[in-house]
């Protein structure tokens, strides 16, 4: 009798374990297997309101990017996702930080010594806010690498995530770090978050040359790189009265903070609608402008150098040979407090429609307001491919700050001719289409394609910016 309650025991404890052991194997993981995306976008642009050149000149950019995103799965609760990428472009208006032509004035500090080569070339400066330059600012490349962490509870009700991340350009770098909690109600048809970030940003300013020259040789306009230059003024005449406001202060402050905390609320209506909606408030405080963009003043003579007939049509495109020595660089004050508040509405029509609608408005301190809405009508054209038609509006006013080229007064504490900050409306149209392939038959390796996505927008604003973009992305999933 008593083997047989040993006997008994053991099957029960053994059964107790096989239970909870069951439990651990099949106990359904947050993601099955590791996931590897692959995305790459191209953007080009163009317009007539550089705010490296003061509101004028050419804005055309080409940029490059690509991205990949590798979600591996430490264990049935806990998701590691690395984020890596990168972003080159070209622009031909951030390279008229040096107009003139000789290379690289505006990126390197010993090209505005006064060496022999700056005297040899001095006769041949000229420069033109419509023609892009060969400076070191015309093209680089921005790098990132991103990593989160995210855990799950068992029920899968709750998640919290940390992220952190880094990234670098020529003239900026960047460390971000936040995290998150999501909770799951009402048998997960409502879902609340909170989520915060931190970036600490670092300029290493770049100057427009000119004003950089000038400092570098305290404002001695015979030294340096204005050695054998000609300065002529509005008429056309020979002079050496130029000299930009305050003699130019350079930036002391090239810290940028940013710190946001996001919520967000989401309820499934209906089997066929879901709402939610978000508000973000975010604030900013350190260097907020860019110190390679120029500023111009209405109330200050005007000086230039290059061919003193063009002058006269220095704001048309014809101009190639005269440019208009900066007065400043951008200024803006040292915080800004944004709030951008949204909400999106979906809704399932049939099985071949589906309606995803977005607005956002936003405000912040500097004056902008600015309504932002989105329509999206996916097409389930097969079970395998999917169109993505869209059309985006925005229109914002004009901050506080922002005037014209040559419109700003003097005695303004604060000025930008950056449109960026300038009322505007604009529209985006798009197009997607993808492909989507449960079953993975395709394989590189030991990974299965699961999807294909590509994208088309085109973009204008009614400032005469136009832009287009294209992207492409694949999803692996590993077998």
């Amino acid at each position: 009798m008593k083997n047989i309650l040993v006997l008994l025991l053991l099957t029960a404890f053994g059964f107790l374990n096989a239970q909870q052991d069951s439990t651990t194997v099949y106990k359904k993981r947050v993601l099955e297997t590791t996931e590897v995306d692959f995305l790459s976008t191209y953007y080009a642009q163009d317009g007539n309101n550089a705010s490296v050149t003061g509101g004028i000149g050419t804005e055309e950019l080409t940029d490059l990017t690509g991205t990949i995103v590798v979600s591996i799965p430490l264990s049935a609760d806990n998701v590691l996702t690395i984020d890596a990428g990168f972003s080159a472009y070209t622009s031909a208006s951030s390279s008229n930080g040096n107009p003139f032509d000789i290379s690289g004035a505006s990126g390197e500090d010993d090209d505005d010594d006064d060496d022999d080569d700056d005297r040899d070339s001095a006769s041949n400066r000229i420069g033109s806010p419509w023609v892009t330059s060969t400076g070191a600012s015309a093209s680089d490349t921005w790098v990132n690498l991103g990593v989160d962490y995210s855990h799950s509870s068992d029920d899968r009700n709750t998640i919290w995530n940390a992220d952190a991340s880094f990234s670098r350009e020529y003239d900026y770098s960047s460390i971000g770090f936040g995290g998150g909690l999501t909770k799951l109600f009402n048998e997960k048809n409502t879902t609340l978050g909170v989520s915060g970030k931190v970036y600490l940003d670092t300029w290493n300013p770049i100057y427009p040359t000119e004003l950089k020259a000038y400092s570098d040789v305290n404002g001695n306009l015979n030294d340096g790189f204005f050695y054998g230059v000609s300065i002529i003024d509005q008429e056309g005449n020979d002079s050496t009265e130029w000299s930009p406001i305050n003699g130019f202060q350079s930036i002391n402050d090239k810290a940028r903070n940013s710190y946001s905390v996001s919520l967000s609320f989401s309820q499934i209506l209906s089997k066929n609608a879901q709402f939610s909606v978000f508000l973000d408030v975010v604030k900013q405080d350190g260097w907020l402008g860019n110190p390679l963009q120029r500023v111009y003043f209405s109330d200050v003579d005007n000086y230039y150098i290059g061919n003193a007939n063009s002058i006269s049509n220095y704001t048309s495109s014809s101009n190639k040979d005269v440019f208009h020595l900066a007065d400043d660089i951008e200024r803006l004050p040292s915080s800004r407090f944004k709030v951008p508040f949204g909400f999106r509405l979906n809704y399932y029509l049939n099985e071949t429609f589906v309606l995803r609608t977005y607005y956002r408005f936003y405000s912040d301190d500097w004056g902008i307001q600015s309504h932002t809405f989105n329509l999206e009508v996916p097409i389930k054209i097969s079970p395998k491919f999917t169109l993505y038609p869209s059309y985006r509006y925005y229109n914002q006013t004009e901050s506080d700050y922002f005037a014209p080229y040559d419109s700003h007064l003097s005695t303004d504490e604060f000025y930008t001719s950056d449109y960026d900050l300038s009322k505007f409306n604009a529209s985006q149209y798009g197009f997607g289409i993808s492909y989507t392939d449960i079953f993975t038959k395709t394989h590189i390796w030991k990974y299965g394609l699961k999807t294909i996505d590509f994208k088309y927008n085109n973009y204008q604003r009614n400032t005469g910016l136009s832009a287009n973009y294209v992207g492409i992305g694949f999803k692996f999933v590993q077998d």
